[in-house]
């Protein structure tokens, strides 16, 4: 049959478009035989033969005539988009089933897994290819981490800088943390002071007479599982994430002193060489008595409120389980307290039924861009005898975990580091612990080359790294679709074509509001914004702060006062 030029079609018009064709059809003009007719829709094109294309006339004509039709087709545009949003609900809801049936999955996983997630076997064959499960916990605690920073207020003009922003009964949902917000409770803040000048982690507002606290800082918090939560963990999991720092890196130098044995801080241990870097200890014990937000130390917030709360649970009988984590100082924190939860028993409960069964919590760190933070010896006590697992994420290129101990570490030949340590009793010979998650920003295609080293470090860089990491040589694919944008919150990492601003995050109005006056004002944050611990320490803290020793916490004097002092919140859970 000969080909059918375009100047012999018939005059007649051209059948009516379907009723789900949009404007948007395409036309193609492809080799090949005639095509049967088929309905147009949005994902389809027109076919025509190959003959027709040589009559550029009849193209046009034939186009103007598909226009006309497609512009005067008898059906309403609002039936089309109801017809097509119906469509799309309808796949939202396939992908939703299947990714509901994904988690469901993944929940009856994590029921039987939970104590091979938390490191019981040191994570082995669960790095390299990684777990999918293992990273989903890993961005999850992650995210937990992420929290500090987000709530912290660093503004020096707001006479509330360095405490958090939100209530702890509000944290997760004011932080758009809808997962978190369903599955814990915050059950404490976590205050610090330190007698070190350290303005990169202690900012300090600019407001005078009127500031919330002289002298603490908020830099955590505890937080327990919901019962909801806990049948899908396998068990009541206490969570406690420390607060780093994301400004400049000069913290490090600024801490950067001594080993000091952890038994001259009131840390009940026995053996004098188990050693720990002193600027951390210095602001893990310090306490200030006069300021009622760190009269205790965080040592003793932390440890009041983990025996709290594993004796509550335990005597329940549920299974319990301590999951610390932190990011760069944070990190530190995270390392410290959960060796002392381990050494200081308070993970052990006792089960209740009658039973009178002690029970001890396993104790678990998840760190993100960590430095060292004690010597061997602290190595060897951490992880061989009171068995405290510890996963470490780094990337490679960040110089915070080479820190301390850059030429005398855990990588130096062992006769070297016995005679700097053992026979030169040099006090700066450093160990890190558990086991380590090496990742390389270089292997992401979202990020760009840059010489800032606070980008190495950025927090929410590592756990899109986690994201992206399937093992040594595999390609980088982000597994759980997490924001690539969130790489920008606080740092200038992301390629510029993907269009997401630097440090983008920021509050509305900078935490500005206007009153009922009209007038711009800062809002008064009330005292259970800011402390709700207190009743915790008259209950159940004495006899704690008495069987471990007042020496457990270090006096730190300053001048000034506390302008919430007189107010004293209930508390729960």
């Amino acid at each position: 049959m000969a080909p059918l030029s375009c100047r012999d079609l018939p005059a007649a018009r051209l059948p009516t478009l379907p009723r789900r064709a949009t404007t948007h059809t395409h036309l193609s003009f492809l080799c090949g035989p005639a095509a049967p007719r088929r309905s147009l829709t949005t994902a389809n094109t027109l076919r025509l033969p190959l003959a027709a294309t040589k009559d550029d006339a009849g193209v046009a004509s034939l186009v103007g005539r598909l226009e006309h039709d497609v512009a005067n087709a008898p059906y309403h545009r609002d039936d089309v988009l109801e017809e097509e949003e119906e469509e799309e609900e309808e796949e939202d809801n396939d992908d939703a089933r299947r990714r509901g049936a994904g988690k469901h999955h993944d929940d009856h996983q994590l029921r039987t897994r939970w104590r091979e997630i938390h490191g019981c076997n040191d994570w082995a064959g669960l790095l390299d290819p990684m777990d999918p499960l293992l990273r989903s916990e890993l961005i999850r605690y992650g995210e937990l981490a992420q929290a500090c920073y987000d709530a912290f207020d660093y503004d020096p003009s707001s006479r509330y800088c360095g405490s958090c922003k939100y209530p702890r009964r509000e944290l997760f949902s004011r932080l758009g943390m809808a997962d978190a917000a369903r599955g814990y409770v915050v059950s404490r803040y976590l205050f610090a002071t330190s007698n070190i000048r350290f303005p990169n982690f202690f900012p300090q507002s600019r407001a005078g007479a009127r500031i919330w606290s002289q002298s603490a800082n908020w830099i955590g918090y505890v937080a327990v599982s919901t019962d909801e939560e806990s049948a899908v963990l396998g068990r009541r999991d206490i969570a406690i994430a420390w607060r780093g720092t994301v400004t400049r890196l000069e913290w490090v130098s600024d801490l950067m002193d001594f080993l000091r044995p952890v038994a001259e801080e009131g840390i009940p241990c026995d053996d004098p060489e188990v050693k720990v870097l002193a600027g951390f200890v210095d602001l893990y014990t310090d306490r200030d008595p006069d300021c009622r937000f760190c009269k205790y130390s965080a040592r003793e917030q932390v440890l009041t409120e983990v025996r709290r709360l594993v004796g509550r649970y335990t005597a329940a009988g549920e299974d319990v389980s301590i999951t610390v984590t932190g990011h760069s100082l944070g990190s530190a924190l995270a390392m410290l307290s959960a060796y002392d939860i381990a050494e200081t028993g308070a993970n052990v409960g006792v089960a209740g039924g009658g039973e009178e069964k002690t029970v001890v919590a396993p104790v678990c760190v998840y760190s993100f861009g960590g430095p060292r933070v004690g010597n061997a010896t602290f190595k060897r006590r951490f992880e061989s005898e009171l068995g405290v697992k510890a996963l470490r994420v780094v990337n490679v290129h960040d110089n915070v975990t080479r820190m301390p101990g850059i030429l005398l570490n855990e990588g130096a030949p062992e006769v070297v580091r016995r005679v700097a340590e053992g026979l030169l009793r040099l006090p700066w010979c450093y160990a890190h612990v558990g086991v380590e998650l090496p990742l390389d920003h270089k292997r992401s295609p979202f990020l760009k080359d840059t010489l800032d080293p606070a980008c190495y470090h950025d927090l929410e860089a590592h756990l899109h790294l986690i994201d992206g990491y399937h093992g040594r040589g595999e390609r980088f694919v982000l597994a759980s679709g997490r924001d690539p944008a969130l790489v920008n919150k606080a740092c200038d990492f992301l390629k510029d074509h993907h269009g997401v601003p630097p440090c983008w995050r920021q509050d509305h109005n900078k935490g500005m509001v206007r009153g009922r006056d009209g007038r711009w004002v800062q809002p008064d944050r009330h005292g259970c914004h800011l402390d709700d611990h207190d009743d915790h320490h008259h209950h159940d803290g004495h006899h704690h702060h008495s069987k471990h020793g007042a020496g457990g916490a270090r006096l730190h004097h300053r001048h000034g006062h506390d302008t919430q002092s007189h107010h004293r919140p209930k508390h729960e859970p």
